[in-house]
This record gives C-alpha cells, structure tokens and sequence, in this order.
C-alpha cells in the first residue's frame, strides 16, 4: 500500500502533533480539485452502477433458488470502491487534512483483494472440474484456505503499519513499515497472478478422468475470462507494487506517481474485470451445486439421503422440481450437446 505523495504540504517537521504528512511521493500524489474531483464523481457513478448491476443479479438468482454469493461480493467491493472514490473528492477539498488523506489511501488500496480472491475461487472451481482427485485432496484445500486467510491477515497488517507511519518522525520506524509495504504489496501482485500457472497446471497434470463439466457456457471461455482478469488484476497489481519500490521526496515525484497511472492501473482495471464478469453473466457460468464437498459433485449433484438431488443445486433445472440422479445425468448430456453445438 503505498503512501500517497503529499506534494506541496507543509513539512513534518512545522507541525505540531501527529499524523503528520508523508514526506515521499507516493502513487496519486496530492488530489486536486479540478482535476480529481470531476475524475472521482465518474468513477463513483460507475461503481454505483456496477453495485446496482451485482445487487440485482444476486436478488433475481436468490429469488429462483440460485445460490451464487460472488454477485454479492462484487457488490461490496463497488461500495468500498465508492467511499475510496468519495474520500478522495473530500480530501481533494481539504488537502491538509493528514487523517482524511489515511482514510483515502486505506480505502483506495483495501478493496481490490476482493476482486483476488473471487479470481482465486473461480480457478479453484476450474482446477477441481479438470483434476477432482487432485482439487478436491487435502492438500490443495489447506493450499487455497491459506491464501484465503492469508489475505486479510497481510491487508490488516498493511494497514497497521501504514497507520503508524503517520504517526511518527523516526526515521528508522519509517523505513520499516515501508519494507512491510512493500512485502504486503509484492504478496499480492503475486496473489493476483496466481490464477495463470493454476490454470496452466489443469493442462500440464495428466487427467485421469473426464472434465466435471459446471454451469452454463463451455470451460474454454471460463478460462479465458480467468486469464484474462488475472493479467489485468496482475498488472494494476505488479505496477502499485514497483511502485512501492522506489521512493523520492514528495517535491520530485516521477512519472509513474502521477494521477493518470493512480487511476489506470487501479480503478479503470478493476472495472473492466468487474463488468467482464457480470456482462458475461459469471453468476450461471461458474455456479456450482450448493454443498459440494467432493468429487463427482459438479455433475451429480450433492445427493441426499433418500437418493435425491436438491433443487437448488441444479444449474440447468428448468423446471424447479426436484429430480433423480438418473434425470439429471440425462439433462446434463443433452445441456451438454447443446453447448458443444454452440
């Protein structure tokens, strides 16, 4: 998380309590009014837009038995996206208000570990479709679960440190909590970039049996809408990152620290990916049966105790009734025909 540049504000040094303001350029520099307010109140109009796009999703598919909560997550990741977009307007209108300038920063680089961990959960669908002994192993669940907790953990971390930076002149407590935030941020560039060699590896194991074929649309554009947000979330991701790497005094900020790169290679990023998943209607193209534990159940279904298949846990049931292991296998070869025609 690197600190925003403070270019221009009063020095540490002349003030007389803590936060005191960064002394090194950082990623967005100081926020102007005519140029980060207008900049800001787009995007917030379009996050809103992709909150109200997820919410409605999410609503509608929770109305018919369709039980996929990533819809529900994009939706909060909109929201945070909108308080880091409004605090920045604000502090663009207070520029030497220090605790506006933490609360914005916090914000502006908190929310987009949502976007890595949905990345995350779709590819562990994709691996355990492909490779279900291996997907499925205990070994791959404690992997994935501690990248899962790994990421909060690093995010409170991050913004500990990032905190306490503000709140102290000693120069070797600075230097500290900025090797910290440049681990943090070297973690998740990597995290992001995560998707790409566990796809590669569906493809380079051998399969020992058939793909388990989920929701609606062919696996090959799975992957690709995988790959393709994982590149974009791995280069807004690696830049923050080289960013964090190099630092100067906030009076000689380079290239790389300006508003253009601050807003491209976080917010424009993570709206593409955002609109790339819902536009295609990710919510019918990953679903998976609710309760799946092990192999087999992407296909089958999670059985229950009198040899049924719940309702909400068929994708492709048109009919909303329940229906046998045997009628199911049988919808699914034709749903499947149909796909291969396509």
């Amino acid at each position: 998380m690197a600190s925003n540049g403070q270019s221009g504000a009063v020095s540490p040094q002349t003030l007389h309590g803590p936060p005191y303001p960064s002394k090194y350029a950082g990623l967005g520099l100081l926020p102007t009014k005519n140029v980060d307010i207008p900049v800001s109140a787009v995007l917030v109009s379009l996050f809103i837009c992709s909150a109200a796009f997820n919410m409605t999703i999410f609503r509608r598919n929770r109305r018919r038995g369709h039980k996929f909560v990533l819809s529900s997550l994009f939706f909060g990741f909109s929201m945070a996206r909108i308080t880091a977009n409004v605090l920045r307007i604000v502090w663009a209108c207070y520029p030497r208000n220090v605790r506006l300038a933490i609360a914005a920063q916090i914000f502006a680089n908190a929310g987009v570990i949502i976007v890595f961990l949905v990345n995350l959960i779709l590819v562990q669908r994709v691996l355990r479709a492909y490779h279900p002994r291996l997907g499925w192993s205990t070994p791959a669940r404690v992997v994935f679960r501690f990248f899962f907790a790994s990421v909060p953990a690093c995010l409170i971390m991050l913004i500990v440190v990032v905190v306490y930076s503000f709140y102290t002149l000693d120069q070797s407590a600075i230097d500290k909590t900025h090797d910290v935030q440049v681990v943090a941020l070297t973690y998740f560039a990597v995290l992001a970039f995560l998707p790409i060699p566990t796809v590669g590896l569906c493809f380079i194991v051998p399969r020992r049996q058939r793909i388990e074929k989920f929701g609606a649309g062919s696996m090959r554009y799975k992957l690709f809408l995988i790959i393709f947000a994982a590149c974009l979330l791995t280069l807004g991701a690696a830049f923050r990152a080289g960013v964090s790497y190099y630092r100067v005094p906030s009076a000689q900020p380079r290239w790389f620290h300006q508003k253009a790169c601050f807003y491209s290679f976080n917010y424009v990023i993570e709206l593409i990916v955002v609109f790339t998943y819902a536009l295609s209607r990710f919510d019918k193209r990953f679903h998976i049966p609710d309760g799946s534990s092990a192999p087999g159940h992407y296909v089958n279904g999670v059985p229950v105790s009198d040899g049924r298949v719940l309702d909400e846990e068929l994708p492709w049931s048109a009919s909303g009734q329940t229906m046998t292991e045997s009628a199911w296998n049988s919808q699914l070869q034709t749903k499947m025909k149909q796909e291969a025609a396509v």
